[in-house]
């Protein structure tokens, strides 16, 4: 079974320096994907076998069986094909994308339309990450999460803020929700947060479903990490401790090349 996630992408901002624009009603940036090919400009595509700091199972490239832009959508999908790069194959292979030095805001709505993948051992998320890690390493620089989907949870959604101190002494704040009907692999569903310089609130299909106030930074004064430009990722990822003890299902995440 071929994994995807489509994805279409607005962000809308306001000028940091006027306080009255936090109405987020002037679009600076968004990419529809009505090509046949990523804009480069906006886009770098992540080739590595990192595993995401995370103990992830896949590697990230950049072929098109991984990373594609079809039918108006971005296509990222995780494979089951023993992909190498690098002298460095995996059993999985699967795509991760970025707008570092590309597109990085401060402040804004970073809106996301995405129908996402299932299955046991498959990690969608739509994420944020500081261009410069002004107050030091992750997560006292801060990181943004929009939206991640356990697999085998296709109903709920998690978003998280990280920030605190360098790792291990990080500290993460957020929260899940569950939809009504159905499961977020079933169609599309917007994803947004609207980032303002004392809040970040958390909206699903123009729903506000959390907001947080308060965060921290062991390298600087609040309103630190979270005052600093930082740019979009979007990935899926294969296998991980946050999926669970049983982290995957050769059978659901990934299908025979060919």
């Amino acid at each position: 079974m071929m994994i995807a996630i489509g994805l279409t992408i607005a962000l809308i901002g306001w000028d940091p320096n006027d306080a009255i624009a936090e109405s987020f009603e002037r679009l600076v940036w968004k990419d529809e994907f009505n090509g046949d090919s990523l804009d480069y400009s906006k886009w770098e595509i992540e080739v590595n076998a990192f595993g995401g700091g995370n103990h992830e199972l896949q590697i990230y490239t950049d072929r098109p069986e991984n990373v594609r832009v079809e039918d108006g959508c971005l296509v990222l999908e995780a494979r089951r094909d023993n992909a190498a790069i690098s002298g460095t194959s995996r059993e999985y292979s699967s795509g991760r994308v970025r707008t570092k030095h590309r597109g990085d805001w401060k402040y804004g709505r970073i809106e996301v339309r995405a129908k996402l993948p299932q299955g046991q051992g498959v990690w969608p998320a739509i994420w944020m990450l500081p261009t410069k890690d002004q107050y030091g390493g992750w997560a006292a620089s801060g990181e943004i999460d929009i939206m991640e989907m356990r697999g085998q949870q296709p109903s709920v959604v998690l978003g998280t803020l990280h920030h605190g101190a360098p790792w291990p002494n990080n500290l993460h704040t957020g929260d899940e929700f569950t939809l009504g009907q159905g499961t977020f692999a079933d169609d599309f569903h917007t994803f947004a947060v609207n980032w303002r310089a004392n809040e970040i609130e958390w909206l699903i299909d123009g729903k506000s479903v959390q907001e947080q106030t308060r965060w921290e930074s062991s390298g600087g004064e609040y309103p630190a990490p979270f005052d600093q430009p930082f740019h979009l990722l979007l990935n899926v990822a294969v296998g991980d401790g946050f999926l669970g003890a049983s982290r995957y299902d050769h059978s659901i995440p990934g299908a025979d090349a060919g």
